[in-house]
């Protein structure tokens, strides 16, 4: 009885000193077992682990995707015009012996904070470089800055054994003070874009307007010099064709010639005409009798 009543708090003690020795590693996280604060073991994966008691301390770090959110930064892109964005960034422990060592025991808001710290200043040196405007930070290349100040800021938090995963810009806004002098600023140069694009336009419309112009003249050119030569060869076979008719007819081509003569003198509304009866113009608007005592006469 004496032996059991001896045993009992033997074993209840083995008991405790083996439980305590005990711990386990969750999946969700790291561990580092520290003996008078420094490191002994390093738990990376998840399973059960053995410390000395009393000695050897558990010091647990999540092993997660972690979030952190900025206060409202200001930047001044190239165009100077002031702009407050805020960003929130993903990232994880990677190395957590280069964290405790860079953290010490100040943990996740020592950590939260110096990687605040980075995250603003690569920001600012981002969207403050030569070529990036405020309409830049707008338009689609966004993109490409988020993705710059990443891997800017990822290089910088390796010494705090962090992996920044990613890194997202999200409300940007102009500062109440500088809004109306922004808004004026920006409609002073659409205005000065729009005068220039018109001024753009005005030049490309004279330079088709000549070219028109010139065209024109060379078409017009090409058809009076065409026409005049179509109208020599129209006369030439007119010629041709009146010297023909006249060698085989003579009396029928003057009597030709003396009707579109007519035709061109009495045109229009006024047919008088003054000339002497005599005349040979008049030989075939006589009768046939003075038209033949004519003709007999010329014989």
């Amino acid at each position: 009885m004496r032996k059991t009543g001896f045993l009992i708090p033997i074993v209840v003690i083995a008991a405790v000193a083996v439980l305590s020795s005990i711990f386990v590693v969750d999946e969700r996280e790291k561990v580092l077992v520290l003996r008078f604060g420094q490191i002994k073991q390093v738990r990376v994966e998840p399973g059960i682990g053995f410390k000395v008691p009393m000695l050897d301390e558990i010091v647990r770090f999540e092993d997660r995707i972690l979030s952190l959110e900025t206060e409202v930064i200001e930047v001044t892109p190239a165009d100077d015009r002031r702009l407050e964005i805020d960003a929130f960034v993903l990232y994880r422990i990677d190395d957590i012996v280069q964290y405790r060592q860079a953290i010490g025991a100040g943990g996740e808001r020592q950590a939260s904070s110096d990687l605040s710290g980075i995250l603003e200043s690569q920001i600012r040196a981002v969207l403050g470089s030569q070529g990036v405007t405020s309409n830049t930070i707008l338009s689609p290349e966004r993109a490409a800055l988020m993705d710059q100040i990443r891997d800017r800021a990822d290089t910088r938090a390796e010494a705090l054994g962090l992996k920044v995963v990613d890194v997202r810009l999200r409300q940007t806004n102009l500062p109440e003070q500088n809004f109306d002098a922004t808004l004026q600023r920006m409609i002073a140069e659409r205005d000065r874009e729009a005068t220039d694009e018109r001024a753009r336009g005005r030049e490309a419309a004279q330079r088709v307007i000549a070219l028109a112009d010139r065209t024109y003249e060379e078409i017009l050119s090409e058809a009076r010099r065409d026409a005049r030569i179509i109208e020599g060869e129209a006369d030439a076979e007119r010629n041709r064709i009146f010297a023909e008719a006249y060698g085989k007819d003579q009396e029928f081509f003057e009597f030709y010639r003396s009707l579109t003569a007519y035709e061109e003198a009495l045109k229009g509304e006024n047919s008088t005409m003054v000339m002497s009866p005599d005349s040979e113009f008049f030989n075939y608007l006589r009768s046939d009798q003075g038209s033949r005592s004519a003709e007999g006469e010329r014989n």
